[in-house]
């Protein structure tokens, strides 16, 4: 799939540095959002200005510094909110999402649409693919556009996410990582949840966490 017309727009949010992404097509003007953890009157007016129709908001897990922004641009957009069986359950709960832990808590309505592995969405000429990749959390998944991958709190520039928050595993995490991701193309690029963007290469050869991976 190529990707000449996808734009890709990242917003840093929060105390955590969460990262959002706005993915839309400049043909059709449709769009996805990612990881909405909060949202700023900048990143509605760039959805506005350029007249993005927003489909889906696609959650990569249920941790309360990535759907803290949910209800606010569901409403402002009316896209689909679209969350992992597993992790479905956390937006409804504080304890859960781990909101309950900091400055205020997180509670969502349901999720409109529930992911499952290898679902696929659509936005203008694009298909988004759903990967599991559990052990940040139980229901943790990445989004594949072409060959761009959305990692969430699984891969990192240089690391990789928790696993001690409840639902996390530190096993199930490297599996994740060895059997979905590590076997992509050196050149696939990822936009993780926090900090970079990297490629699957320089992962292999610099990140310390997966050294005994590749």
């Amino acid at each position: 799939m190529e990707l000449r017309s996808m734009e890709v727009k990242r917003y840093v949010v929060g105390p955590y540095g969460a990262n959002l992404y706005v993915v839309w097509d400049r043909d059709t003007r449709e769009g996805i959002i990612i990881d909405p953890g909060e949202v700023y009157d900048e990143i509605k007016n760039y959805i506005k200005e350029n007249g993005i129709k927003v489909k889906h908001i696609l959650l990569t897990h249920g941790h309360f510094d990535h759907i803290g922004g949910v209800e606010e641009i569901r409403a402002f957009t009316g896209g689909k909110v679209a969350i992992s069986e597993e992790d479905a359950p956390m937006l409804l709960d504080p304890s859960q999402n781990l909101s309950e832990m900091v400055f205020k808590k997180v509670i969502c309505s349901p999720a409109d649409i529930i992911l499952k592995d290898k679902d696929v969405l659509g936005f203008g000429n694009y298909y988004v693919e759903v990967i599991s990749t559990p052990g940040h959390t139980k229901g943790s998944v990445c989004f594949k556009i072409g060959d761009v991958y959305f990692t969430g709190d699984t891969l990192f520039r240089g690391s990789i996410g928790r696993h001690d928050f409840p639902g996390g595993n530190f096993e199930t995490l490297m599996a994740s990582i060895k059997e979905r991701l590590l076997t992509l193309k050196d050149e696939t690029v990822i936009y993780p949840g926090h900090g970079d963007f990297s490629t699957i290469g320089r992962e292999k050869r610099l990140n310390m966490f997966l050294k005994n991976l590749v």
